[in-house]
């Protein structure tokens, strides 16, 4: 029963790292040691209500991480193809680190902005680069709502456990 212990502490720590690195499943890993402890401890302390709500904000998080950026990038007027372009850099920037899933978004954005253009000009490199700018502010109130609701999920368990 100690390893259980062991492991949940370990999967939270690194969940928490997760949360801010790009490459580690940050939130899933935090939930998933939260409950094994509740699920090492027979849901007595923390009970199943009490995980299903910390799961929804785990849900809520995850879903955060990918529409944020989107979203902002669409808050400045982006096109269509901008909303793909910084999807898919999104996605594909979680292979260079905290640097590409910043970079990612807003170069997807910008290369996806200027597709529909189809015209290179002033007026679309000028709207290219502060959609672009979005998309990459996008992940970063992405990673800063992240953290916050980590921490939510761990004042309630935490709540949960010790009352």
């Amino acid at each position: 029963m100690v390893w259980q212990i062991i492991v949940a502490i370990l999967l939270v720590v690194i969940g928490i790292a997760g949360t801010i690195l790009p490459m580690l499943p940050g939130v899933p890993l935090v939930f998933a040691g939260l409950l094994l402890a509740a699920w090492q401890g027979g849901f007595n302390q923390v009970g199943v209500l009490t995980m299903v709500m910390i799961g929804a904000i785990a849900i809520f998080a995850w879903v955060i991480d990918f529409a944020a950026p989107i979203m902002t990038a669409k808050k400045f007027g982006a096109s269509k193809y901008a909303l793909w372009g910084a999807g898919i850099g999104a996605l594909l920037g979680l292979a260079g680190g905290i640097v590409g899933v910043i970079v990612g978004p807003a170069i997807g954005a910008i290369i996806g902005e200027l597709i529909s253009y189809q015209i290179m000009s002033k007026e679309a490199t000028s709207k290219a680069t502060t959609v672009g700018i979005a998309a990459g502010l996008g992940f970063v109130l992405a990673l800063a709502l992240k953290v916050i609701l980590v921490l939510v999920m761990l004042a309630i368990f935490a709540y949960a456990y010790f009352n």
